[in-house]
């Protein structure tokens, strides 16, 4: 299990930063963490999952909607041969040319990748890690999935210089042109353990700041507005049953997509699943 979260300020809800296990286990132990942040200057908690990259395989899913080129092999919905072994499933980023950046995936580029943009690369063991392509991560043979968005939010464990809380476009275009909307973002920590946080009325500070807080060495956002933003995890009554919507449960609630959203043959976006090894 990680480490406690510090909550900012002092007004704290209870059970801020206190993690608790979700999803099935994985021989026999909890893979996935989650809890609550209220970031600063906001009374809105935030969902925040931690995965454990010893026990988690992860699987870029593409859609016909973004990145688009299609057919795809590994597209919604997850079918039962991969629903058996799922335990959490969370969005992709930006549609394109929005994200700025490219995608790789099923040994072929949909989008050229972009040297300096933040991306999430996921290897043929299953391992997965967030980095600047060309610094911390770059093609090898045994990359299978490359996912940019945008510049890394994340640096050195640091939200990056120049964030601007009134930001409603360079860090991707908002609902009505105000800052505080539904995002989200992926990171990973110093041992290697993907963190994902999203939540409501969040302005660009506020994400990187509880991408930081819960312990992200490098860090990028992911897709944002209500709409697009759905980390779940999924807890089948037998060890090895199938994961399916009646038994997945939303990192936080409000979002209006949920557990099921995987599984819709309609869903047509990119998005990442986290299997047990």
């Amino acid at each position: 299990m990680p480490a406690p979260l510090q909550p900012f300020g002092s007004g704290s809800i209870a059970g801020q930063g206190v993690w608790h296990p979700a999803g099935r286990l994985v021989d026999g132990h909890p893979a996935v963490y989650e809890t609550t942040l209220v970031p600063p200057g906001s009374s809105y908690p935030a969902g925040v999952a931690w995965m454990d990259p010893r026990l988690l395989s992860a699987q870029l899913y593409s859609g016909s909607e973004s990145p688009g080129n299609g057919p795809w092999k590994l597209t919604a919905p997850i079918l039962p041969a991969a629903a058996r072994t799922l335990v959490a499933a969370f969005n992709g980023g930006f549609k394109f040319p929005d994200s700025n950046g490219g995608y790789y995936a099923e040994g072929r580029f949909a989008y050229p990748l972009r040297t300096g943009a933040a991306s999430l690369v996921i290897y043929k063991n299953g391992d997965a890690t967030v980095g600047q392509w060309g610094r911390d991560v770059s093609m090898t043979p045994d990359v299978v999935a490359v996912r940019q968005n945008l510049n890394l939010l994340v640096d050195g464990g640091q939200p990056v210089p120049g964030l601007n809380p009134s930001d409603t476009s360079v860090w991707g275009s908002t609902l009505g042109g105000i800052p505080n909307v539904w995002r989200s973002g992926v990171g990973v920590t110093a041992n290697g353990a993907l963190v994902y946080v999203t939540g409501p009325s969040l302005e660009i500070t506020q994400l990187a700041a509880l991408l930081a807080r819960a312990g992200c060495m490098r860090a990028m956002t992911l897709d944002m507005n209500p709409a697009w933003t759905v980390f779940a995890t999924y807890s089948p009554a037998s060890p090895n049953g199938l994961a399916s919507p009646s038994n997945g449960s939303n990192l936080i609630a409000g979002t209006q997509q949920g557990p099921f959203t995987f599984f819709e043959p309609w869903w047509a976006r990119d998005f990442i699943t986290m299997s047990a090894r």
